[in-house]
């Protein structure tokens, strides 16, 4: 028997996670009420940060990388199908238009592609690491070069739409996805090519994360009319995400009591929940 050290397991994080989560979906999904705190979301920022360490973890001691990987990609692909008839056929909208933009599991299909390359790499395996590495990078450059190539594809209904569907559904485009950004792929990125260095890759994280999430924010809004500094903590608050740092250190490298297929499933499933009942809840307060 395993005996247990001090700090948190995976599956700790993971459910720390999930609640913070679910609560930023209930602030998400029902701020048109006003009755939803906006502190539900500010705490929710060490969600994405939390399950995306989680899943560094997760594909780093996995004994099928690419069971894993298909995992994450079939569900990735099946919500990003919903979110493009959402888009681009107005289905399943809420009465005021409002739809969910989830699509965290498109940013760690990217990430596990990526990764699997920095693994190559390291194997001395040069050109199919390079290959794995950059191909999410330069995928949406390829996409720019099919059009400009073929700019007719465009004009034709059937083929337009396909092209839609394949980057926003199979093969995203990280330059468009909807949830994570680049900064939360950056990161990603840190996490695991720095994995045998615990303190360095945490601290180096964490210093990226404030750059992208608050400096270069705080540099894009001082200059609105409006804007006070004391609106860093309350409106622009997705640096706070940085303070998921303390969790990862916490982690014990520990796997926990399981529950790994857990955020997998509960991730649609609460996702498309949450999102029928703001839909019933908006029907009957009009």
């Amino acid at each position: 028997m395993t005996k247990q050290k001090f700090g948190l397991t995976g599956t700790a994080l993971k459910t720390i996670a999930l609640v913070l989560m679910v609560l930023d979906h209930i602030h998400y999904f029902f701020e048109f009420t006003g009755v939803v705190p906006e502190w539900f979301s500010m705490l929710a920022r060490l969600s994405a940060p939390l399950f995306l360490f989680c899943t560094v973890e997760g594909f780093a001691h996995t004994h099928d990388r690419r069971r894993y990987f298909l995992r994450i990609w079939a569900i990735g692909t099946a919500m990003g199908t919903v979110e493009f008839f959402m888009i681009y056929a107005g289905a399943f909208r809420r009465g005021d238009g409002f739809y969910p933009l989830n699509a965290i599991f498109q940013d760690l299909m990217l990430l596990c592609i990526i990764w699997q390359g920095i693994d190559w790499l390291r194997q001395r395996r040069f050109v199919r690491g390079a290959l794995a590495a950059a191909m999410p990078i330069v995928w949406p450059f390829c996409i720019v070069a099919l059009l400009m190539l073929f700019p007719k594809i465009q004009d034709a209904p059937i083929s337009s739409a396909v092209l839609a569907w394949v980057i926003t559904a199979p093969l995203p485009l990280w330059t468009s996805i909807t949830d994570g950004g680049w900064s939360f792929l950056a990161g990603g990125v840190v996490l695991y090519a720095l994995y045998g260095h615990k303190r360095l890759r945490l601290v180096v994280w964490a210093a990226m994360t404030f750059l992208c999430d608050f400096v270069l924010v705080f540099l894009q809004v001082r200059g609105l009319p409006d804007f006070a500094f004391s609106q860093m903590f309350t409106a622009n608050y997705e640096w706070l995400g940085v303070f998921a740092v303390i969790g990862m250190a916490l982690y014990n490298g520990q796997r926990g009591s399981g529950h790994k297929q857990l955020f997998y499933w509960f991730y649609p499933a609460h996702v498309y929940l949450l999102y029928g009942a703001s839909c019933l809840v908006y029907s009957l307060l009009q």
